[in-house]
């Protein structure tokens, strides 16, 4: 990942910050405490992980800001993506992904924050902790890895290779295999509780085949009890039978009775009525008598009646007439009263009219003048019509042309500032070729230089394997004399001594020749150890006289590096300053003819001879806009006399309207006052009344007769029902004669059914009376056979347990086949997770993956380490030892000693190996750095991305000037390994050794960012 663009909104202590890292290798980024440097890097870390030092991400908004916003732009793998990540307080945040393409960011945000946070991780392939323990050194690290015991190293090596997860596997593994091992032991005891109940199935079987002997013994009986039961249901249905024909025999019998009775009375009934018609008939004559005069008395009233209707309707028309000739005069008068209102308004309209003509003579002179306006107006707009085109032309001819020269002008005064500041630039090319000379001046002497180191050097390592040798021999003779003083003591110790070469008993003379030998060996043997201590000595004296010269000639060559990258810095600036002086010369020329050409006008002719030509062609035709202007003046001057000859002729025409207007209505108020004086005397309202009064007067109505009528008519009302009544009884008479015949032969019909139904009853009764009564007998034996069915359910019940318990039982001896099965595959599962758990342990993978790790570890230590301290240095990580000192006693042996795990780190120079703690600052410095470093590349590895940015925060503080020499001369060592490199320090001196700074201020509006190269 290497960083391009970093821009911060309200985040931390900024405000409004931009920062663009195109171009930066190695930077620095300094600033006072507290100023915001490390808000920098948990911006970079936040707006890719959504992580930071705040504890939470409404902690990292800005004081009195309601959002944050931070645009990380970055290049990976050669495509340049760009992230923006922001947040409300107190509410939600958003996440966009985009990615570069075709010069433009196109869109890769997934649905939901935690969707595009996983496509993020997925393109990295580095999560936030790695990060931070790779690309990011942080102070400390370094120190608290290398100052820790060696049995608590590899702790913190398995936290940093995040090794924790197999422990999580491991425990996982264990929990699963105890949860198998529990299930085992359950299964154990469930299968116990089975074997027991399956001791009960010849208990169960017996009990299933008494109960079910005892059912079909109950079956039998309730089959004969069932027979007996239907024999006596027969009988007692048989009986049920007869008792109810008897009853309904009986019954027949009383209705039959009922309608005797009911006959008998109808008879008298209609007897009675027959009589009554008898008599009424004998009146027949006097009551026809009375109905003829009742009806002329009707038609008398009715003739009186009609005429009263009609007397009426005529009085009503009469009123509707007079009144009708009293609306006719009312209207009349209205119409004369309009006519005369009307009549004096046309006559006001005459006059109006006759003071419009009146002005005839001068809209006529006006009109005129008007038409002649019009003519020229006309000829001027076509003239327009011609020429707007060609001026609107003319605008955008010269518009373009302006454009032009603005851009031609401007273009001049961007070359006149580059020539300036070209200028400005080649005025330092004396300096720098005087400084490069100096340079190559200082390169030369610190090559012979270089030479004398590498001779220092070999004589060095060529005296420390002299050392070394001398060492090795002299350990050696110090073996063989404690051998020799071993030997001796054992045989003085032994009573009874015997040669150790031939295993013979020593003799006095033997003895003493064993001790003159021994001594000569052992007087040999010191001389030689003599000998070798002054060679060491020597060799040792001459080693330091050569370290000292080393460090003596190294400390010169210290800055070499600075001065090989300040020599390419001068030759690349001074190659620079010769292709710049060579663009000023091509640029001075090119502005030359730039302002040739702006004062010839040589650019855009086309545009310059169209102009020339549109303005001879428009002076051509003449058009001027004031004419134009004029002439619509005059023109909107006379325009009322257009309107006024209108104006006049409407006038005349109204004038002639009006005048037969007056005309016609004059002859309308004469007809209507002729037919108002007509409506009283020969109108046809006036006959239609007369007519009624005519009609009224012959139709000879009399009221007083009418009432007298009406009268007698109401005194004699029963006459009409009494005629009615005599017509209906010559109709009925035949038919109450022949009802009275009908009912007396029912009445022998009845009399003969029930003769009948009395010898059916009887009869009935007899049978009813032979057969005997059986209902006790049948609830006596239903009760029997209800009790029998209920010991039968109860037994089919007991059946059916036993049944379902020896099927269950069956069930039960297949789950144990079923559950031995399962026990024998979780005791496989619980083996594979009891080894898996041992597996994922402290000493399983976690232990290999180490032991793997560490040479390669220690081979990129070893490589930075070289680079860093001149080959002068060495790491070995050693990862057992033997928990037994080797004992003092004859018989100790290797195979006493016992192996355990540890990480030790063993640190050689040229003066051999010493612990980490006698190292100085600077040395111990490097050493650190170089671990962590590995450490970083190391993870960065695992996690499958390259470690292309280095963000170096360790401890410089603490450093003096030469622990920052030394930390400058480690970056520039390893930075051709990096694509960009940040330092975050607070130290003046250690910035100003950085060619590249990103300074940070801390002001009233937040955290200012200013980079200066």
């Amino acid at each position: 990942m290497i960083p391009l663009q970093l821009s911060l909104k309200n985040f931390l202590s900024y405000r409004e910050a931009s920062l663009d890292f195109s171009g930066l290798h190695t930077a620095c980024i300094c600033g006072a405490n507290g100023a915001g440097k490390s808000s920098l890097l948990e911006a970079i870390t936040w707006s890719i992980w959504g992580q930071s030092r705040a504890a939470s991400e409404d902690d990292a908004i800005a004081n009195g800001a309601a959002d944050m916003r931070v645009d990380f732009t970055f290049q990976l793998h050669g495509v340049i993506y760009r992230i923006i990540r922001s947040r409300q307080r107190g509410g939600s945040g958003s996440l966009e992904l985009q990615v570069m393409t075709d010069q433009t960011f196109k869109s890769l945000t997934q649905k939901g924050v935690k969707a595009t946070q996983a496509l993020i991780d997925e393109y990295l392939k580095i999560d936030y902790d790695t990060f931070i323990n790779s690309a990011y050194l942080r102070q400390g690290k370094a120190d608290e890895f290398m100052l820790k015991k060696a049995g608590e190293r590899k702790q913190i090596l398995a936290d940093l290779l995040k090794l924790d997860q197999y422990e999580d596997l491991s425990e996982q593994s264990r929990k699963i295999a105890s949860q198998h091992k529990a299930q085992i032991s359950a299964i154990k005891q469930q299968c116990a509780k089975d074997l027991e109940r399956l001791d009960q199935i010849p208990y169960v079987s017996t009990h299933c085949q008494a109960t079910q002997f005892e059912i079909d013994g109950l079956q039998a009986i309730q089959a004969t009890e069932q027979t007996v039961l239907d024999t006596l249901k027969t009988t007692a249905k048989q009986r049920e039978t007869y008792h109810q024909q008897l009853q309904w025999s009986q019954q027949r019998q009383q209705e039959l009775q009922n309608d005797l009775l009911q006959i008998q009375q109808d008879l008298a009934k209609t007897q009675l009525e027959g009589q009554n018609l008898a008599s009424l008939l004998a009146q027949g004559v006097s009551i026809e008598l009375a109905y003829q005069q009742y009806q002329a008395l009707e038609i008398a009233v009715t003739d009186w009646e009609q005429k009263y209707y009609r007397y009426q309707q005529l009085q009503t028309q009469s009123q509707q007439t007079t009144a009708q000739i009293q609306q006719r005069s009312q209207q009349f008068q209205i119409q004369l009263s309009q006519m005369t209102t009307n009549q004096s308004a046309l006559q006001q309209q005459v006059q109006e009219q006759a003071a419009i003509l009146a002005t005839a003579t001068d809209t006529d002179r006006a009109f005129g003048l008007l038409q002649q306006h019009q003519q020229q107006l006309h000829r001027l707009d076509e003239l327009y019509q011609q020429v707007a085109p060609l001026y609107q032309r003319q605008r955008e001819i010269q518009n373009h042309v302006d454009r032009l020269t603005a851009q031609q002008q401007a273009k001049s005064e961007q070359q006149t500032q580059q020539i300036n500041q070209l200028q400005k630039q080649l005025a330092q090319q004396p300096e720098l070729t005087k400084q490069l000379q100096l340079i190559e001046q200082q390169i030369t002497v610190l090559e012979q230089q270089r030479v004398d180191l590498d001779r220092v050097r070999e004589e060095g390592q060529d005296r420390r394997s002299t050392i070394d040798r001398l060492q090795a021999e002299r350990q050696g003779y110090e073996r063989q004399l404690q051998q020799l003083h071993h030997k001796l003591i054992t045989l003085t110790d032994t009573e009874d001594a015997s040669c150790p070469l031939c295993n013979h008993p020593l003799s006095g003379e033997h003895w003493e020749h064993f001790l003159a030998s021994n001594h000569a060996d052992r007087e040999s043997i010191t001389q030689q150890l003599t000998l070798l201590t002054e060679n060491e000595l020597v060799a040792t004296r001459e080693r330091e006289g050569f370290v000292k010269e080393y460090k003596e000639i190294a400390a010169q060559l210290a800055g070499d590096q600075q001065l090989l990258e300040t020599k390419g810095q001068v030759v690349a600036a001074l190659a620079t300053l010769a292709t710049q002086a060579v663009s000023l010369e091509l640029l001075q020329q090119e502005q030359q003819d730039l302002l040739l050409s702006i004062e010839q006008r040589r650019y855009a002719q086309d545009f310059w001879a169209e102009l020339q030509e549109l303005a001879e062609y428009l002076q051509e035709l003449g058009y001027d806009e004031k004419n134009h202007a004029a002439a619509r003046s005059d023109v909107d001057r006379y325009r009322w006399a257009e309107f006024k000859i209108v104006q006049m002729a409407e006038a005349s025409c109204k004038q002639q309207q009006l005048t037969q207007q007056q005309e016609q209505l004059q002859t309308k108020i004469e007809e209507c006052q002729q037919q108002w004086q007509a409506l009283d005397r020969d109108s046809p309202l006036q006959q239609e009344l007369q007519a009624v009064q005519t009609e009224m007067l012959a139709l000879g109505y009399d009221a007083q007769q009418h009432q007298q009528a009406q009268m007698q008519l109401r005194q004699s009302p029963g006459i009409q029902a009494q005629y009615q009544a005599w017509q209906q009884a010559q109709i009925s008479q035949p038919q109450i004669l022949e009802r009275i015949k009908q009912l007396q032969q029912q009445y022998q019909q009845k009399l003969a059914s029930q003769q009948q139904a009395g010898a059916e009853c009887a009869k009935t009764a007899q049978l009813l009376a032979n057969l005997p009564e059986q209902s006790d007998k049948v609830a006596e034996l239903e009760q029997q056979m209800i009790d029998r069915r209920q010991q039968l359910d109860q037994q089919f019940a007991i059946l059916g347990q036993l049944t379902e318990q020896l099927a269950q039982l069956e069930k039960l001896r297949l789950s144990l086949q079923e559950q031995e099965a399962e026990i024998q595959a979780c005791r496989q599962q619980q083996l594979i997770y009891d080894e898996l758990t041992k597996a994922f342990g402290k000493n399983g993978i976690q232990a290999l993956i180490i032991e793997n790790i560490l040479p390669q570890l220690e081979s990129e230590a070893n490589q930075i380490l070289r680079r860093l301290s001149n080959n002068q240095f060495h790491i070995q990580f050693i990862t057992q030892k033997s928990t037994k000192k080797a004992s003092r006693s004859k018989k100790a042996s290797v195979k006493n000693a016992k192996l355990i795990d540890t990480l030790d780190i063993v640190i050689g120079d040229v003066n051999g190996t010493r612990p980490y703690e006698n190292y100085s600052g600077g040395e111990a410095f490097r050493i650190n750095f170089s671990i962590r470093l590995a450490l970083a590349k190391l993870l960065s590895q695992r996690a499958g991305t390259p470690l292309q940015m280095l963000i170096v925060d360790e401890g410089f503080g603490t450093q003096d000037q030469e622990g920052c020499d030394r930390l400058i001369a480690a970056i520039n060592a390893i930075a051709n390994d990096f694509k960009c490199i940040l330092a975050v320090t607070h130290m003046p001196q250690f910035k100003e050794a950085f060619h590249t700074r990103i300074e940070v201020m801390k002001t009233v509006e937040g955290s200012k960012i200013e980079v200066f190269t």
